[in-house]
């Protein structure tokens, strides 16, 4: 097989992992909405998915219950109607990072868990909720920036809505929430300005 084929069959493999533990945390949301209990093997089996698959994405029924509830929560990350019509892209980038990291920082301690286990476990690539965010703030100019400088800008703020910069600005900088959130949304708008700069 040629380098491209391998890159293509192993994105393919992500993809499908990613479309299975959406798939998990569907059923379970579902199953949580409508008050039933369940175990992970309930969950599997609603979702027809073999138990011995489930069990490789979530080890016990609690794992699942906050990822859902995170789940719930991100969907109502996403732009203001006003901002999403009329908004510059700066504009745009500045609301959208400020909601993420308000999100994650009010689900400071699950993050931090959800880091802890992914640290220790490489098989199970974690949902990337920040790209499409992030994606849908700088659509204005997705098609005025060469791909790769917009693909290095998307990879550069994605350091910054996440929370792995929540624990550097809390745990190394010593800085409070709000401090850091003016920090972040500093950042992310020097990052944009660079990179329309080079562009023109």
């Amino acid at each position: 097989m040629t380098g491209q084929v391998l890159r293509e069959t192993k994105f393919e493999r992500i993809n499908q992992k990613k479309r299975t533990r959406t798939e998990l945390l569907k059923t379970a949301r579902k199953m949580i909405e409508e008050g039933i209990s369940f175990s992970v093997a309930d969950v599997a089996d609603a979702s027809g998915i073999s138990r011995a698959t489930a069990y490789r994405y979530f080890s016990k029924p609690d794992d699942i219950l906050r990822e859902a509830a995170l789940d719930a929560v991100a969907e109502q990350v996403h732009l203001s109607e006003d901002v999403s019509k009329n908004g510059t892209v700066e504009q745009r980038l500045d609301e959208m990072v400020g909601r993420i990291f308000r999100m994650v920082a009010e689900n400071e301690s699950v993050f931090r868990a959800f880091l802890a286990a992914a640290a220790t476990n490489d098989q199970i690539p974690r949902t990337g909720r920040r790209l499409p965010w992030l994606s849908e703030a700088l659509q204005p100019i997705e098609k005025k920036l060469p791909k790769p400088a917009y693909e290095n800008l998307l990879a550069g703020l994605s350091l910054l809505t996440g929370i792995e910069a929540i624990i550097v600005l809390r745990d190394i900088c010593a800085m409070d929430i709000d401090r850091g959130e003016k920090v972040v949304r500093w950042s992310a708008q020097a990052m944009l300005a660079k990179a329309l700069a080079e562009a023109e």
